[in-house]
């Protein structure tokens, strides 16, 4: 197949699918085609979230179809299709665009997974699932050296472009570490039970101060889009190359 042939919607539903292992998973969102649009697909957008500046951003990129982490149609949202979901559907359908979405499976991914991005962007070293958590979504691995918290906090920074909120003795080294992207605050508990150094999430609740402060764990929140900005990339670099379509990453910029 060469760069000209693109693929059909139904062929980059299927491999997409079987590439992620989505039948493996049980998620509070759909996996895969969320929206149908044009046959043939040549110029993909991919992106963190399905919001409105992305959409209108591929629009102007005529974009064949966009591919996300985060989609739509979530568990205990209003089903009605009004407001700013009506808003969004209506571009994409006007512009005759698809939408694929895939949640858990992106994060899960061994290769081009948001766990597994994350700790190649930080230089973790042996990084592997942790088995106690199902869908392979907890990750644990060490540093090539220890660091002390301060350090470690700026190399986030560095590397995620955000500045992540640090919980912890700020005078204890960090060695090991255990990590999920996104809203996995609630996993610390979890990686106290591996006894690594620190945790590593996106999000970050009130109870998630006590838990650290109580068990001794160093907890860092490095954003829920900043951890999970380099699965997708990875994942429309690889459609890129398998494929030869056009891939367009836009970072559409999210302090959360």
């Amino acid at each position: 197949m060469t760069a000209s042939d693109g693929l059909t919607r139904t062929q980059l539903a299927a491999y997409l699918d079987d590439f992620l292992s989505v039948s493996q998973f049980k998620d509070y969102a759909p996996n895969g085609l969320q929206v149908e649009g044009k046959d043939n697909i040549r110029t993909l957008v991919t992106g963190v979230t399905a919001c409105q500046p992305l959409i209108e951003q591929a629009i102007a990129l005529n974009a064949d179809a966009i591919l996300v982490h985060h989609g739509f149609f979530w568990k205990n949202e209003a089903e009605v299709i009004t407001g700013m979901k009506h808003k969004r559907i209506k571009a994409l359908i006007n512009n005759d665009i698809s939408l694929f979405g895939y949640h858990l499976p992106l994060d899960a991914h061994h290769g081009v997974g948001n766990n597994a991005e994350l700790a190649r962007v930080l230089g973790i070293i042996s990084p592997r699932v942790c088995p106690q958590v199902s869908q392979d979504l907890l990750w644990q691995g060490h540093l090539k050296a220890p660091m002390l918290p301060e350090d470690f906090a700026a190399h986030l920074h560095t590397s995620l472009g955000r500045e992540a909120l640090h919980i912890g003795d700020k005078t204890k080294p960090i060695s090991t570490l255990a990590w999920c992207t996104g809203g996995a605050q609630d996993y610390i508990d979890e990686a106290v039970k591996l006894g690594v150094d620190a945790f590593i999430s996106g999000e970050v609740s009130e109870r998630t101060y006590h838990s650290a402060m109580e068990q001794g764990i160093h907890y860092f929140a490095a954003g829920h889009h900043a951890t999970e900005q380099f699965g997708i990339q990875a994942l429309g670099e690889h459609l890129s190359r398998e494929f030869g379509l056009s891939h367009h990453f836009i970072d559409i910029i999210n302090p959360v």
